[in-house]
């Protein structure tokens, strides 16, 4: 004979399997999608500790290859920009508005071009229209940073360069930058800094979400598979049989 005292308050816990199955894997799906955003933290977190330490000290690049140096390290570039073959990176959003990024190639002596990120422009409300990117002619030394090409989330949305110069272009990669130039391209590009002449709007800063953000997207995920389990706690405890209370 079961008490209610020792049932608590004349009830029993009697779990379902199948909700208790349902509930575990629910759980565990859910503790997992928190391991994986805090690991996306901790990767965020080292992206913006390397960009910190890009900024220490500013390196020569001569005719290296971009990739020989750590990403997000401040260098000093010389060569001649190219105004007459530019591209326009599509849907790049700046404070809620939409606009591109211009890319614009610097030929070096000696070594590939290089493209370099000369910052966003806003979206003229009109794709007939584009803006006026040009740069004035003649050798230039500029400082950035090293980085790589923009890229989505999804492989969704992207479109090859077409159109006039400036090309208008959505997620490209290398490859078709370097084709639609018929040159050989750098595998990086280098973000022109803030200060440098010849750019537009430039807040860099390491492409996505703050790690306190994945970090409390974790901590919602782990309160969801403690949630979860809390239920399956509260629906299993079933109320006793009449005969069981006596």
């Amino acid at each position: 004979m079961v008490t209610a005292a020792a049932s608590g308050a004349g009830r029993v816990f009697a779990p379902n399997w199948r909700f208790t199955l349902v509930a575990l894997l629910l759980a565990a799906a859910f503790a997992r999608l928190g391991v994986w955003q805090w690991q996306r933290g901790e990767q965020r977190q080292a992206s913006a500790a390397r960009f910190a330490r890009g900024a220490d000290a500013v390196l020569e690049l001569g005719t290296r290859a971009p990739e020989e140096l750590p990403l997000y390290q401040r260098v000093a570039v010389a060569g001649a920009l190219d105004g007459t073959r530019q591209f326009l990176l599509d849907n790049r959003i700046f404070e809620g508005r939409a606009g591109y990024e211009v890319l614009t190639p610097l030929a070096r002596a000696g070594a590939a071009v290089i493209l370099i990120d000369r910052g966003w422009v806003p979206f003229s409300g009109s794709r007939a229209h584009l803006p006026d990117v040009s740069v004035p002619a003649g050798p230039v030394r500029l400082t950035g940073r090293i980085a790589m090409l923009p890229a989505p989330g999804l492989a969704i949305g992207r479109a090859p360069p077409q159109g006039p110069w400036p090309e208008v272009t959505s997620y490209p990669d290398m490859a078709q930058l370097g084709h639609a130039l018929d040159v050989p391209v750098a595998s990086r590009i280098v973000l022109l800094d803030p200060r440098e002449p010849f750019g537009y709007v430039r807040v860099w800063q390491p492409p996505g979400l703050s790690p306190l953000r994945h970090f409390s997207y974790a901590v919602q995920w782990w309160s969801f598979a403690l949630l979860t389990l809390v239920i399956w706690v509260v629906v299993s405890r079933r109320p006793l049989a009449p005969a069981a209370r006596s």
